[in-house]
């Protein structure tokens, strides 16, 4: 690897996954041919700029939008922390946990490259990934 992260790219097979993150632009993500400089949100049935993402430590279940507006309830949220793994704040998890969804963290890098594992298994998952910064 020639260290220049930003035109780092991921191939995997698209069909039938939804969005796939395809590679990292700058503090960014690319879904396809577009990117989400600021973050990034992902359902199984499409990707949205997540133009507010706030601190880690700030993370409330209302920074998450509509994410969660779903025919069928995701098994867990992936949430992807920024260019390292901290941890959201307790009451965050306790939320999503008493909705019978589950909490997986991760640094962004990690948990892009686990949605396209995960999606490519089929597992019904929601993810909120925070800028590579």
């Amino acid at each position: 690897m020639n260290g220049n992260r930003s035109g780092i790219e991921l191939r995997r097979d698209e069909s039938g996954q939804g969005p796939i993150v395809t590679g990292f632009q700058g503090r960014g993500f690319r879904v396809r041919d577009d990117v989400f400089p600021e973050g990034l949100l992902l359902s199984p049935v499409r990707a949205f700029a997540w133009q507010d993402a706030p601190p880690v430590d700030a993370l409330t279940v209302a920074h998450l939008g509509d994410l969660f507006d779903l025919d069928v309830q995701p098994e867990f949220l992936l949430v992807g922390t920024g260019a390292a793994l901290r941890q959201p704040p307790r009451a965050f998890v306790r939320e999503l946990e008493g909705r019978g969804i589950g909490v997986e963290v991760m640094d962004s890098r990690a948990a892009a490259r686990a949605w396209g594992v995960l999606r490519a298994e089929e597992r019904w998952i929601v993810a909120a990934l925070m800028p590579l910064v």
